[in-house]
């Protein structure tokens, strides 16, 4: 663990109860004058906290120092995907937010399953936890779009990956990318983008969605 959040980091001191206590009392196993490194994700600034005391139920902490320490990609990315079951979506979302993608917009594209529900409180809480892991100091952001076109009117500079002899690997910069369902999106969504803006992967194999979007993001932010 990179650091802990708490929201209320920055205060001279603090106090750790129920889950966070219990992450760094049982799992961390941390002891009274250890140092830990705090973020409240609202500022760049790395918080440390001694650990003054500790019980079973609780810590409290002081603050000792605090610097300015921005952890990030040197690439912005915001990938628009259209939705896939969320259980897929799920086991690559930490990975998407370790690559240091900027945000993404779930999009229900016409062959997206009308019945795939996005649980944003709980992927949250996963990209919150993938962010101290890795060191991130900014969430990825999530956002849903209705349809194709709706995304499009707000991402007008938007590039979409599908079939195409224009590979990804020959664009000097993509910033916003669209990623189809399973499927693919239909004939009247892909005639939307101008052939310019249609690009591929080299690669003579199928993708499946959760992997395409992985291989995405790897090439145009690593």
């Amino acid at each position: 663990m990179q650091y802990l959040y708490h929201k209320d980091a920055k205060a001279s001191s603090l106090s750790l109860l129920g889950d966070e206590h219990r992450y760094i009392f049982k799992v961390r196993r941390h002891k009274e004058g250890d140092k830990l490194y705090l973020r409240n994700l609202q500022d760049d600034i790395l918080y440390t906290y001694k650990i003054q005391s500790l019980s079973k139920k609780e810590a409290l902490l002081e603050l000792q120092s605090q610097k300015i320490y921005k952890v990030a990609t040197k690439k912005n990315l915001h990938i628009g995907w259209c939705i896939i079951d969320p259980k897929s979506i799920e086991k690559v979302l930490p990975t998407l937010n370790e690559l240091g993608v900027e945000k993404i917009t779930f999009i229900y594209c016409q062959r997206s399953q009308k019945s795939f529900k996005i649980d944003t409180k709980r992927w949250e809480k996963i990209i919150l936890n993938s962010s101290q892991q890795c060191g991130r100091s900014t969430l990825m952001i999530l956002d849903t779009s209705p349809t194709l076109i709706d995304f499009l009117e707000y991402n007008p500079s938007s590039y979409l990956l599908n079939f195409s002899d224009t590979k990804l690997s020959t664009k000097e910069s993509v910033e916003t990318i669209i990623i189809g369902c399973e499927g693919g999106l239909t004939i009247e969504e892909i005639e939307l983008f101008h052939p310019k803006d249609i690009i591929g992967l080299d690669t003579p194999l199928i993708l499946k969605s959760e992997s395409a979007v992985t291989a995405v993001a790897s090439k145009i932010l690593l």
